[in-house]
């Protein structure tokens, strides 16, 4: 008979003692618990001072709060309470002994993990004491470092670990800081030769500084610079990198808009800055060829967190874009008005002062006209105005205008050739920037906040200082070659804009890694190529509306289902490795969570790094069975996307989301990977639940094998006999002399 459900197996250990196992009441209260368990064992410390944390993987404490998380089975630890723990530590961290302070301070980083012990820690100004050690801790031992350089680096990185940890629970206010302690933090980041581990760890937390107080982002500004960090993207340690980069985000996200564009922008004569300014240009540029040097094309392969920081970094980049995407133009602004007048000039070889060598001004205003139709702009008389729509504003004309002045053949070729057009075939030239521009920025996802969990970087933007206008003035030639290739008139504008943004998103799927591959790539796939993919896809997919085949994809549809419902659930047996996030993404967050092979129990626990292969039962320590589960919440609705975190949580983050709610208020929170694992999960925990499958990865696949399977069955196998059983393998020739070795 199975025991109540307020009451859990476990067993619990004392040092010392034989372990002990016995049945815990969750309506008892802990106090009394553990007075029965200390008392068992005879133990004089008064229990007051005593506490129960899990003895096995992340060794927190137990409290009313998690009590509930308790799970049969569990092997739990008799110990000292975190307030007796805490008090002990921050006696031992101050201790005149070496050797006392190294073993506290390694204590300390592993206990501040527990939020419980956390809270007692900080309320003996733990934070505090340890912000002291690294203000005064470098000069007090400086002397020393000679001869105990080994022992002074493991101190000051188990000192820069706990706070990180501490820190990492959100109590302590980030703006408590002294300048004194960003310098010193600082000066670990600057200074050359640092140990690896005191090196991430000041990175780690130059990068909350930043994104959790604007008032420490101005501060660390003064401390740090690219140009400090730049050393850092030079080695080989791909860690060290990531948290580079990392900093250098946090820093651009909290930028002044100002001071953002001065550091990625060159649009602005360089002679026009000043000499800080003029620094920060030249830094970008060479931030920008050291990462796609000594990052992207290393011999490392890029791991997922790496490629989440080269994805921001991006996204930040083309944010930058969203100032000009919003602006509208100001027709009766002439320095505006003047960019005009140079596309004119360059396409038809104008003198600027030629409009004012006499004529009336009805005939320069008729000569306008006509020279801005040719341009194809919709507004003959007054251009200005067509750019008085956002997006994509004022970013389309400087789009034309780089391309005008930078890739000059190719804009007269496209400008005069459509102008020699009968005026239903021509190509309009402006209008098409202007759609061009919008649509590229839709692609690009420009003006957005970067997602937490997408690593969606292309290498190819990272090739050029203006990567967004090279990437235009490539698409705006493929829009005019795409519109020769189909003959198209002015009523097919959409219809060519469609093809065309099919073309550019088909050349992006396979990551190029420069512009120049990505402009091969668009040259093999041509308005006729893709016709053909079109016709394939369409054939594939196609549903055959008959009344039989109706018929039978009902028949089978049940079958197919079954089938997707055992794979999913196979799935789940394999398990998914999850990423913890917080505000930093911090690399050492994972856990993993798989279903047993009889569908009974999901298994979960946290790890310390990401696992290789699949992770055994028996690795983890937390079970919920699955007749404990009362339903699955996905998106907003879940809990862990109510609260508040140092970013805004935005789509991307809430459509992977989804959370397992058991017993009372007890929820397990997921954040899948990617999209694919949030539909394999959310199908399956529906399968375990008797509940439909209606992910788009579940619609999708029952078209696929559908199709598939009525394929097969209307094959013409008439008089052909399928056997049962596969054919069986022939015996090996006597000899191979039928072999050309073609060496």
């Amino acid at each position: 008979m199975p025991p109540p459900s307020d009451t859990v197996k476990v067993a619990i250990q004392w040092p010392g003692a034989f372990p002990k196992l016995m049945e815990i009441d969750q309506k008892k209260p802990l106090s009394a618990i553990i007075k029965e368990v200390s008392d068992g064992w005879s133990i004089i410390q008064n229990h007051e001072d005593l506490a129960l944390q899990y003895a096995e993987g992340s060794g927190f404490y137990i409290t009313e709060k998690n009590r509930n998380e308790i799970k049969n089975g569990a092997i739990l630890r008799l110990t000292s309470s975190p307030t007796h723990t805490a008090q002990k530590l921050h006696e031992r961290v101050q201790s005149s002994s070496m050797d006392v302070k190294l073993e506290a301070l390694k204590d300390l980083a592993k206990s501040s993990r527990d939020i419980t012990f956390a809270q007692e820690f900080i309320n003996l100004d733990g934070i505090y004491l340890l912000t002291q050690m690294v203000e005064s801790g470098t000069d007090k031992y400086q002397k020393l470092q000679k001869i105990m350089k080994l022992c002074f680096g493991d101190m000051l990185s188990y000192t820069l670990t706990a706070f990180v940890e501490l820190m990492d629970h959100g109590i302590v206010s980030w703006d408590t800081f002294s300048v004194a302690f960003i310098k010193k933090i600082a000066s670990f980041v600057n200074k050359s030769g640092m140990d690896t581990s005191i090196l991430q760890r000041s990175l780690a937390i130059l990068e909350s500084m930043v994104l959790n107080s604007h008032d420490l982002y101005q501060k660390v500004a003064q401390e740090i610079s690219i140009g400090q960090l730049i050393p850092h993207l030079q080695g080989t340690d791909q860690e060290i990198q990531t948290y580079a980069i990392a900093v250098i985000n946090a820093l651009f996200l909290k930028a002044p808009d100002v001071a953002r564009q001065h550091y990625i922008e060159d649009r602005i004569d360089i002679l026009d800055f000043p000499l800080s300014e003029m620094a920060n240009i030249l830094t970008q540029k060479q931030l920008r060829s050291i990462i796609l040097t000594h990052v992207i094309r290393s011999q490392t392969a890029i791991n997922n967190e790496m490629a989440h920081q080269l994805y921001v970094l991006q996204v930040l980049n083309f944010n930058l874009l969203e100032d000009r995407m919003m602006t509208k133009m100001d027709p009766q602004d002439q320095a505006q008005r003047d960019i005009i007048f140079e596309l004119r000039r360059i396409a038809f070889d104008v003198e600027p002062d030629q409009n004012n060598l006499g004529g009336s001004i009805e005939k320069r205003k008729s000569m306008y006209t006509r020279d801005y139709k040719k341009l194809g702009f919709t507004n003959n008389v007054n251009p200005a105005l067509d750019f008085t729509h956002t997006p994509p504003g004022m970013l389309a004309l400087d789009n034309m205008l780089y391309f005008a002045k930078h890739h000059q053949d190719a804009y007269i070729r496209i400008v005069l050739e459509n102008s020699s057009r009968e005026d239903k075939h021509e190509c309009p030239f402006g209008r098409s920037s202007i759609e061009l521009t919008k649509m590229l920025c839709e692609i690009l996802k420009v003006g957005e906040l970067p997602s937490e969990t997408c690593n969606d970087f292309h290498p190819m933007f990272f090739t050029h200082d203006r990567s967004f206008v090279e990437f235009f003035c490539i698409c705006i030639q493929l829009l005019n070659k795409t519109w020769k290739e189909m003959r198209a008139t002015s009523e097919d504008f959409n219809k060519v804009m469609q093809v065309v943004k099919e073309q550019i998103m088909r050349a992006l799927t396979n990551k190029p890694s420069s512009l120049d591959q990505f402009k091969s790539r668009l040259q093999n796939l041509s308005y006729t190529e893709i016709l053909k993919i079109r016709q394939s896809e369409r054939m594939n997919q196609e549903d055959f509306q008959s009344r039989p085949i109706l018929e039978l994809k009902e028949k089978i549809q049940p079958e197919i289902l079954e089938l997707i419902k055992q794979q999913r659930l196979n799935r789940l047996v394999e398990g998914t490795c999850f990423r913890k996030l917080n505000s930093r993404r911090r690399q050492d967050k994972f856990w993993y969570c798989r279903l047993s092979p009889n569908h009974k129990v999901l298994h979960y626990g946290d790890l310390e790094e990401s696992p290789q292969g699949e992770v055994p039962h028996d690795n983890l320590q937390d079970k919920l069975p699955v007749a404990d589960i009362k339903a699955i919440l996905t998106g907003k609705d879940c809990p862990h996307m109510k609260e508040k975190g140092a970013l805004k949580q935005n789509k991307e983050v809430l459509e992977l989301a989804f959370s397992i709610m058991y017993d009372s208020n007890c929820q397990l929170n997921f954040i899948a990977p990617d999209k694919h694992e949030y539909c394999i999960w959310t199908d399956g925990l529906n399968a375990l639940l008797g509940k439909d499958m209606i992910s788009d990865q579940t619609r999708h696949d029952m078209d696929t094998l559908l199709s598939m399977e009525i394929k097969l069955r209307l094959l013409d196998l008439e008089n052909i006999q399928i056997p049962d059983a596969p054919p069986p393998i022939p015996k090996e020739p006597s000899n191979y002399d039928f072999v050309y070795d073609c060496n």
